[in-house]
């Protein structure tokens, strides 16, 4: 046994002898416990969160413009969009003027001279005359309420041709290309007035179409040679053939009891777009005249308009203007919709999708710029 052995021996067998106690042996403390690192995380901070897109119909807002010369309430009836100057044409029957407003610069120029007479309606009397536009070849022309005549009016010169006076009171005015005629809506008599308009400064009365009803509205098929109008009264919508001026049809868009307004014609799909007074009634033209679908709008709907696919309605008692879109089964689904002004009705689009409203209460014009559908 070495030394350093019988040191570590004795050591141990000490406190046996003496009796005492040896001090506990302390543990080793467990080791530290390390949580495990984070994943990386992926979430995008608050601040760079993109808010979702917003949903549903775009909101349209309009830019009135007064109507030269006017000072008050208007006697509005229907306007129409000329393509080839991309202007707007506005009869104003209390003044006895045509008001072409050019939408580049968003001024009016006045033609004057038209005839006026007074009128009493729901125990009023106001000043009527110039009332309906239809763009033809090179020409504009205008009914003319209190006169019951239809004036060309030459696209270049803004000048009035001599006026052709019918036998009855003017409302809606339309011009036919395929048969070079203006088609006038002549209620009181129950007849369309056909004019020849193959010299386009120097119309000739050519036919009439004898109607069950009064005439209210109108749209033309080009394609198919065939022009459109309802019966108000009656609650009808005719078809008419543009070469034999014979009626070809009947149809009940099933307006109800006060019965059916403006026109509309979707060439794309051949639907034809019937305005009640509170919504579009969607007709299938190539299936005689079917009812398919079906838009609210609110009522004081009058006359309607129908360009770049889509379906432009001003409900005047809403007051609201409506954009809508159609698909392949005649379903309308609203696209855009503006707060418009109490009375203001007769909507027209440019070939912007800008639209254009006939405000008679306030005597103007109340543009709503085009607006696209949210998704």
């Amino acid at each position: 046994m070495t030394r350093w052995t019988s040191v570590a021996v004795l050591a141990a067998i000490v406190p046996a002898c003496t009796g005492e106690t040896p001090p506990p042996v302390q543990p080793s403390p467990p080791p530290p416990v390390v949580a495990p690192p984070a994943p990386p995380s992926s979430a995008v901070p608050p601040a760079a969160v993109t808010p979702p897109a917003p949903t549903g119909p775009a909101h349209l807002t309009s830019k009135p413009l007064p109507l030269p010369g006017v000072n008050g309430p208007a006697f509005l009836d229907y306007i129409a969009y000329e393509h080839a100057h991309e202007r707007v044409w506005v009869p104003v029957g209390s003044t006895g003027s045509v008001d072409v407003l050019d939408i580049a610069s968003g001024t009016f120029t006045r033609i004057d001279g038209f005839k006026t007479a007074q009128r009493e309606a729901n125990g009023k009397t106001r000043t009527a005359g110039p009332s309906a536009a239809a763009v033809g070849d090179g020409y504009v022309y205008i009914g003319n309420r209190a006169s019951s005549e239809v004036c060309p009016v030459d696209v270049g010169t803004l000048k009035a041709s001599k006026c052709i006076k019918l036998g009855t009171g003017t409302d809606g005015v339309a011009y036919v290309a395929a048969v070079k005629e203006v088609w006038v809506t002549t209620p009181k008599d129950q007849t369309l007035t056909v004019l020849d308009a193959s010299k386009p400064a120097s119309l000739a009365v050519k036919t009439a179409v004898k109607t069950d009803g009064a005439p209210e509205g109108y749209a033309v098929d080009e394609g198919h040679g065939l022009f459109f109008t309802n019966l108000e009264d009656k609650g009808r919508t005719v078809v008419v053939d543009v070469k034999t001026h014979k009626v070809k049809a009947t149809w009940a868009p099933g307006c109800g009891a006060d019965g059916p307004r403006g026109i509309a014609f979707d060439a794309a799909h051949d639907f034809l777009l019937v305005a009640c007074t509170d919504h579009v009634q969607v007709l299938d033209a190539a299936h005689d005249g079917a009812l398919l679908g079906k838009l609210d709008t609110g009522a004081g709907v009058d006359n309607i308009d129908y360009a770049g696919g889509r379906l432009y309605v001003a409900a005047g008692k809403v007051p609201t203007l409506t954009v809508a879109s159609i698909d392949e089964k005649g379903q309308l689904a609203v696209v855009a919709v503006g707060e418009s002004s109490q009375g203001a009705r007769n909507a027209v689009a440019d070939s912007n999708g800008n639209a254009y409203v006939a405000d008679s209460q306030g005597g103007r014009l109340l543009v709503f710029a085009a607006a696209k559908a949210q998704p």
